[in-house]
């Protein structure tokens, strides 16, 4: 069974290890140098109310995580939060994002968020379809809108009202 919780900062170490798959893997981030623990402490440490972060969990060991961070510092957009989802490589595919979004969505309810936005790479089609099945809808395509090894990559942006 699969349980999902609020991360605590000993979950950290499990955490790292699966952004950093994800980095290596290509299909989820545009960072491409792999973190460390300094800056997933200093990342979790800085964390607001309208922050949250969620885990899944498979026989006491972390599958997955989900993340909100603001959207943007200005006042205005202070009900806008931007999601992360990471699952391990040998769970994806196996309905861990589905409740990791649950859980991750009911997180921002409690935090009073209003929206939550997206950001994906196009090629992540796996991801494509699980927002869209929770109801995420695509607002468009930002071109070129950043730089992995060494050539620019679009961007793709999803959106919910929660």
């Amino acid at each position: 069974m699969i349980q999902t919780r609020h991360a605590k900062e000993e979950d950290l170490p499990e955490i790292l290890d699966i952004y950093n798959q994800g980095i290596h893997d290509r299909i989820a981030t545009l960072d491409t140098d792999e973190k460390d623990m300094p800056m997933m402490e200093a990342w979790f440490r800085e964390r607001e109310e309208t922050s949250p972060v969620v885990i899944a969990e498979k026989q006491d060991t972390i599958v997955g995580w989900a993340s909100l961070l603001p959207f943007s510092s200005r006042y205005v957009y202070r009900k806008v939060a931007t999601l992360s989802v990471y699952v391990t490589r040998q769970e994806r595919g196996n309905g861990i994002g589905k409740l990791l979004l649950s859980a991750i969505e009911a997180a921002a309810k409690d935090a009073a968020l209003h929206k939550i936005v997206l950001f994906s790479l196009p090629s992540n089609k796996q991801g494509h379809r699980l927002y869209a099945s929770a109801g995420y809808r695509e607002v468009g395509v930002m071109k070129e809108q950043g730089m992995m090894d060494g050539e620019y990559i679009d961007i793709v942006v999803m959106e919910k009202i929660i």
